[in-house]
C-alpha cells in the first residue's frame, strides 16, 4: 500500500482538528480560487488546484480521513495503482462488482468535480410577545454568494468542445490488459471548456448579493423556534444546489407578562379593601382587557386561571392558559380615619 508524505492538512490550510465542516468550506474557497477557469493557461495555479481536490478526496471522507490520520496513506490515495500489490485478485469480488473495484482505485478522478451543495447560513430575529402570539411577517437582510446569473454559475461568457474528450467528458486509457474510464483531466467531467471568462463573476461562477427576504413567522413560535429557507443559503459549486438559510427566533421579554411554554401569567395588583370584600377586577390579556370577579377573602399570591387566554401551540393550535396572581397592594400614605378601619378589621380576626 502506498504512502503520501504531503501533509493534506496544509494544503486545505485547517488544523488537524478541523471539523468536517470547516474542511469543506475551506476547500470551496480553494477551489473557486485556483479553479482552473478562473486561472486559464496557469500551470501553478493548475497544479494547485490538483493538490486541494486530492487532500479533499481524503479528509473530505470520514473514514479515509481517519485512515490517513492513524497511518498517513490511504487504501485508495494518490498512488494510485501502487496499491496494486497489496491485493488479492481472485474472482471473488464479494459484494462489489468488477467495475466497482477499479473506481475506488480512481475516486479521486471520477468526484472531483462532483456537484457540491452550497453551505448553510444562520441569522436571527427578535420579535415581540404580541407578534409571537399572532403570528407576523418580517424583513431580513443579508448577503450571500449565489450563482451567476449572467453564466449560469459556469464561470464563462462562451464555452467550446473540450477537444480531449471530445465533448464526452470521459477518457479511456489502456492500463496492461486494462482499459480503464476515468474523467477527462482536462476538462473535469465536463464536456466543454471555457473559452470567456465571464465578466460579471470575473470565471468563479458565483456574484455576492444582498437581499432582504419576507420571513412568515406563525403564531406561538418561541425562543428558541428556528425557521428554514430553501435555498437561501451559499451558492452550490459545479452545479451544486444551494445550502439553505435558517433564522433563530428570539422573543423579547414582555414589560407585563411572563411566558412560560404556551401559558403567560400576570401580576394584577388590587386594593385591601378588593382582596377582602371582593369586587370585579380588571386583568390585561393578549386581546386586551377582560372583567374578573375578585372572591371575597382572597389571599396575595392567590393564581386565577383564564382559560384558552395564552399562546397557541405551533404544532397542534390549542391556546394556552393565561394566569392573573393577585398582588395586594398597601397604601403608602395612611390617614387617621384608614387606621381606625383597619384596627377594626384587625379586632375580628
Amino acid at each position: 500500500m502506498g504512502t503520501t508524505t504531503k501533509d493534506y492538512y496544509e494544503i486545505l490550510g485547517v488544523k488537524k482538528d478541523a471539523s468536517q465542516d470547516e474542511i469543506k468550506r475551506a476547500y470551496r474557497r480553494l477551489a473557486r480560487k485556483y479553479h482552473p477557469d478562473v486561472n486559464p493557461g496557469d500551470k501553478v495555479a493548475e497544479q494547485k488546484f490538483k493538490e486541494i481536490n486530492e487532500a479533499y478526496e481524503v479528509l473530505g471522507d470520514p473514514k479515509k480521513r481517519a485512515e490517513y490520520d492513524q497511518f498517513g496513506k490511504t487504501p485508495f490515495g494518490p498512488e494510485g495503482f501502487e496499491g496494486f500489490r497489496t491485493y488479492d485478485f481472485g474472482f471473488d469480488f464479494g459484494a462489489k462488482g468488477f467495475e466497482d473495484i477499479f473506481s475506488d482505485f480512481l475516486g479521486g478522478f471520477r468526484t472531483r468535480e462532483a456537484p457540491v451543495r452550497g453551505h448553510d447560513l444562520r441569522t436571527s430575529l427578535d420579535i415581540t410577545l404580541e407578534e409571537a402570539y399572532k403570528g407576523t411577517v418580517k424583513s431580513v437582510t443579508l448577503t450571500r454568494d449565489v450563482s451567476c446569473p449572467d453564466c449560469g454559475g459556469s464561470g464563462a461568457e462562451s464555452i467550446e468542445v473540450c477537444s480531449h474528450c471530445k465533448g464526452s467528458g470521459v477518457i479511456t486509457q489502456g492500463r496492461g490488459f486494462f482499459n480503464i474510464s476515468q474523467t477527462c483531466p482536462s476538462c473535469r467531467g465536463r464536456g466543454n471548456l471555457a473559452k470567456k471568462r465571464c465578466r460579471q463573476c470575473n470565471g468563479g461562477g458565483v456574484v455576492t448579493k444582498t437581499e432582504t427576504l419576507k420571513v412568515k413567522i406563525p403564531p406561538g413560535a418561541d425562543t428558541g423556534s428556528r425557521l428554514k429557507l430553501r435555498g437561501k443559503g451559499g451558492a452550490g459549486i459545479n452545479g451544486g444546489p444551494p445550502g439553505d438559510l435558517y433564522i433563530d427566533i428570539n422573543v423579547l421579554p414582555h414589560p407585563v407578562f411572563r411566558r412560560e411554554g404556551d401559558d403567560i401569567y400576570v401580576e394584577v395588583p388590587v386594593r385591601i379593601s378588593e382582596a377582602v370584600l371582593g369586587g370585579r377586577i380588571k386583568v390585561p390579556t393578549l386581546d386586551g382587557e377582560v372583567t374578573m370577579k375578585l372572591p371575597p377573602g382572597t389571599d396575595s399570591g392567590k393564581k386565577f386561571r383564564l382559560k384558552g387566554k395564552g399562546l397557541p401551540n405551533p404544532k397542534t393550535g390549542a391556546r394556552g392558559d393565561e394566569f392573573a396572581v393577585v398582588k395586594i397592594v398597601v397604601p403608602k400614605n395612611i390617614t387617621g380615619k384608614i387606621k381606625e378601619a383597619l384596627k377594626e378589621v384587625e379586632k375580628a380576626y
